[in-house]
């Protein structure tokens, strides 16, 4: 009796697993036809090009807290460091302002999200690209 009610049940069902098999394997091969795309010449050389200008010039985002003179962007600097030790801070100098700016963020939206969250204890907060 269990016998039948196995066959029956494999029967029934057997045409849309062997439907859905076949739906996997086209759509594998799919997913390397892509793979193949990035292996030609021109591709890889617009690739690496972009990844030296990325080394050269920087990307991404950082959160800038502080704009102006030098012993208070000392003084913003040392009360960040503080609060957020595990965040990179930077100090750099731009005649005649000093700048800190905070974090190495890939895309704005994470740039947004701590720009947030430090918001709470900092004010006049901006997002800056790194993109120059």
């Amino acid at each position: 009796m269990l016998l039948l009610l196995w066959k029956l049940f494999f029967m029934k069902y057997s045409y849309s697993y062997w439907f859905f098999g076949l739906l996997l394997v086209v759509g594998l091969g799919n997913m390397t036809a892509q793979n193949n795309t990035n292996m030609s010449p021109q591709i890889k050389n617009l690739i690496a090009k972009k990844r030296a200008f990325n080394k050269d010039i920087g990307f991404g985002y950082r959160v800038q807290i502080f704009y102006g003179d030098e012993s208070n962007a000392k003084k913003a600097l040392t009360t960040f460091s503080s609060k957020y030790p595990t965040v990179f801070t930077k100090l750099s100098y731009d005649q005649p302002f000093w700048k800190v700016q905070v974090g190495n963020y890939k895309t704005k939206l994470e740039a947004d999200k701590a720009l947030l969250n430090f918001s709470e204890k900092f004010s006049g907060l901006i997002v800056i690209s790194l993109l120059r």
